[in-house]
């Protein structure tokens, strides 16, 4: 029997989507533990805890799969799962999983109920391999002796009778897991070995490194978006390219802060998704994106990538005017492009041209910028 935990909304990852259906190798996060769960001999089912829009996307569960509403907080989800196994005899051995760690695997399930056998509680371990210190006012401190550590990851094992025990009596305690509120009934824990593959989804950069531990990066093909825009220039605006301020007598009209350079570029990545422009995403007629800062534009799209399991591998931007000059703001807009992707300097190139005082851009009448983005994409 298995405790599946879908219900949070994974803030800090930054998805557009809850982090448990972003895309990776081709099938949502959540789909990994359901199906490495319904595809063990020893797992005859599960709760999944999941809301009503995750249940939707999902469609359908496993075999002697339900599913129930998640609480609050973690430990109410729990106790719901609980609330819908009283069919179930004490003696049953059930996993508690969350599913922001895709990368279950038959051998870490089987440590687990072996464990069970002799133990009420078990839990998959890693060793702490980085040197730990104490740390205040970003200053290191003194050196953490690690030998006693462990990072712990789920599933994690429990009779379900000890596990009712433990959530009973955790009325008023709080617990980042289950197996800390049956070590508060002095119950002993087992530890076995657990696997880098149960990697957490904290962040948007978690899913590249799921992506390499999963191996769902080794099918994948390349995709190539083209992105094109242009702006007026106007009197008395600051000037946004490329997510910096430049100062200049002008600065570029529109509906955000008109920067061309981000514009352009977050339509050439949504180009190589095949997920249409940046207007059916943040259309112009929408009083909410007035003035809006196109950072949030552009890393919008790059969500996109690591929602579909994908990665940027380049961007190429080339700004089009005769003022102001670009090349002494260059490396600082290779800079923040590179942060507002989170991906490494040597993938932003930044280049910039004139028209030889010819068209509109040669009038200094307005800005263009043209873009291409190349990702790598799962193939599905």
């Amino acid at each position: 029997m298995v405790i599946l935990l879908a219900g949070g909304n994974g803030s800090r990852a930054g998805f557009t989507v809850p982090k448990q259906l972003a895309m990776l190798g081709g099938k949502e996060v959540l789909r990994w533990s359901l199906d490495a769960f319904a595809a063990h001999p020893a797992i005859g089912g599960g709760v999944l805890i999941a809301n009503d829009d995750v249940m939707a996307a999902i469609e359908t569960l496993p075999k002697g799969w339900i599913s129930a509403s998640p609480g609050a907080e973690r430990q109410q989800s729990v106790a719901n799962a609980l609330a819908a196994l009283t069919d179930r005899d004490d003696a049953t051995p059930v996993l508690v999983h969350d599913a922001a760690r895709p990368g279950v695997i038959a051998e870490v399930i089987d440590r687990l109920l072996v464990a069970l056998g002799d133990a009420a509680a078990a839990i998959p371990t890693l060793p702490v391999s980085d040197t730990l210190v104490e740390q205040a006012d970003s200053v290191a401190g003194n050196v953490v002796d690690r030998s006693a550590l462990a990072r712990v990851q789920t599933p994690q094992a429990f009779r379900l009778g000890t596990l009712r025990a433990a959530h009973a009596a955790a009325i008023d305690a709080t617990a980042t897991d289950d197996a800390q509120l049956v070590r508060h009934l002095g119950i002993a824990v087992t530890t076995v070995p657990g696997d880098a593959r149960l990697h957490k989804l904290t962040y948007a950069e978690d899913m590249a490194i799921l992506s390499e531990l999963l191996g769902t990066m080794t099918m994948t093909r390349t995709a190539i978006g083209m992105g094109y825009d242009v702006h007026r220039l106007v009197a008395d605006k600051p000037l946004w390219i490329g997510g910096i301020e430049i100062k200049h007598s002008h600065g570029l009209e529109g509906h955000s802060d008109a920067d061309v350079g981000l514009h352009s570029l977050t339509d050439a990545i949504l180009g190589a998704l095949a997920d249409g422009d940046i207007g059916d995403h943040f259309p112009p007629s929408d009083p909410q994106w007035r003035g809006a800062a196109s950072h949030r534009f552009l890393s919008f799209a790059g969500e996109r990538v690591l929602a579909r399991g994908g990665r940027i591998d380049h961007v190429d931007l080339t700004i089009i005017a005769e003022a102001p000059k670009i090349g002494p703001h260059r490396l600082a807009i290779r800079a923040r492009i590179a942060e507002i992707l989170a991906i490494p300097l040597d993938r932003v190139s930044v280049k910039a041209t004139t028209t030889e005082r010819l068209g509109f851009t040669g009038r200094r009448e307005g800005i263009a910028a043209q873009a291409v983005a190349t990702l790598q994409l799962p193939e599905n």
